[in-house]
């Protein structure tokens, strides 16, 4: 099958990967260009993972203050390279990330930074909600399992739905941009500030 130059440039436009991959993309998935985005984007996740392991030690400090001037929201965003750092893509992932903290309001960025107490304090108030429901206690540490999944979703940023696009983990959002611009990225802290808190 012909693949034309026009598909490998809208492909590679949508996916930034490099034009000789794009094009094998298609040729793999014979020109479907929904297919070719898949294929592209899960061959650079599995990249994204093994580059988790490398140092970001450049990156920004994004600042965003809603419209309404009482909320405000402090980012470190962390790369490998300050080339990576100034491109518009990083750009505007630290400010989607910046608006979703001050939209959905996280206390942590990932789970393992929840304290262990807290953690377990969760556990226990689940533990005891599914007892009063009647649950059998062989179950209520499975069940308790299950809810503090939820409550990683309400409190570490990186689990929760993208406020933008609820199919999308701020983590997967990451992710995307790990695989697109070819670097490990990290979201290293975060402060969120609202007037009269």
């Amino acid at each position: 099958m012909a693949i034309s130059a026009s598909d490998v440039k809208d492909l590679r436009e949508r996916t930034g990967c490099g034009m000789m991959d794009c094009k094998k993309a298609l040729v793999e998935c014979e020109g479907n260009m929904e297919k070719a985005v898949d294929l592209l984007r899960e061959k650079g996740l599995a990249k994204a993972a093994k580059k988790a392991d490398r140092a970001a030690k450049e990156g920004r400090v994004f600042s965003y203050i809603h419209t309404t001037g009482k909320i405000g929201v402090l980012l470190e965003l962390d790369c490998e390279t300050d080339f990576v750092a100034k491109t518009d893509e990083f750009q505007l992932l630290g400010h989607e990330i910046s608006m979703h903290i001050a939209a959905a309001a996280p206390l942590y960025v990932s789970p393992d930074d929840v304290p262990a107490d807290e953690l377990e304090r969760e556990k226990e108030v689940y533990r005891q909600q599914a007892l009063q429901d009647g649950k059998p206690e062989s179950m209520l540490d499975k069940i308790a399992e299950g809810r503090v999944r939820k409550f990683y979703e309400t409190i570490c940023l990186l689990e929760q739905p993208w406020v933008k696009d609820g199919d999308k983990k701020i983590g997967d959002l990451l992710m995307d941009a790990v695989a697109k611009l070819g670097e490990n990225m990290v979201i290293r802290r975060f402060a969120r500030f609202t007037i009269g808190e």
